[in-house]
């Protein structure tokens, strides 16, 4: 019987240490593939982390991301397609092309801290300036609205008094390392 390879689309607009990492924690899997990583940002760091691994990448514009980079999609006929730091709106065309197949992972415990412009450093300062006591990660179904899907993952570190907004990205992105390449690999197997 022959296995079916999954297949994984990254999206990313920055650093890329998600999408480095997630691509290391399934480099030796055989039946699940990044086929291709992608972002808005020509100048971002991520196209050269992926350098070394051989996989397709592409650059967008934000017409293009909107009118016919879905179509681009289609013909690697993606299982999941995963927002790694990646900061625009999904469309929502493709939310109804791939219902409950896009996933994002958010630095804060959502429902508090997403939203439009809530994405690194603002994410850490906002969670100080409100007292909270505790932060970590969502991971959470693309909806149409940013950070409101249906949450898959939650992860939590303590906020500590003497915590900056650097502090706590450094230990968020701990928990981001440990927890997303698995929870991405059980969704995987859940949505068949």
């Amino acid at each position: 019987m022959k296995t079916i390879t999954k297949k994984l689309i990254l999206l990313a607009s920055g650093d890329g240490s998600n999408v480095e990492n997630i691509i290391k924690y399934f480099k030796n899997t055989p039946n699940i593939e990044v086929v291709l990583v992608a972002g808005n940002n020509k100048n971002a760091y991520v196209f050269e982390r992926v350098e070394p691994f051989n996989i397709e990448t592409l650059v967008f514009t934000k017409s293009y991301f909107n009118n016919k980079f879905v179509n681009i999609i289609e013909l690697y006929h993606p299982d999941l397609i995963i927002l790694a730091g990646f900061l625009w709106k999904i469309p929502e065309l493709w939310i109804n092309k791939y219902p409950n197949k896009i996933i994002n992972i958010h630095p804060s415990l959502l429902p508090s801290f997403g939203g439009k412009g809530m994405y690194g450093s603002n994410v850490h300062e906002a969670v100080i300036n409100s007292k909270v006591k505790k932060t970590g990660i969502s991971i959470h179904i693309v909806n149409k609205e940013y950070d409101e899907g249906n949450i898959i993952f939650q992860a939590e570190i303590n906020v500590l008094i003497e915590d900056t907004p650097e502090s706590i990205a450094r230990r968020v992105q701990i928990l981001e390392k440990e927890h997303f390449p698995r929870v991405i690999k059980e969704y995987l197997f859940k949505i068949e």
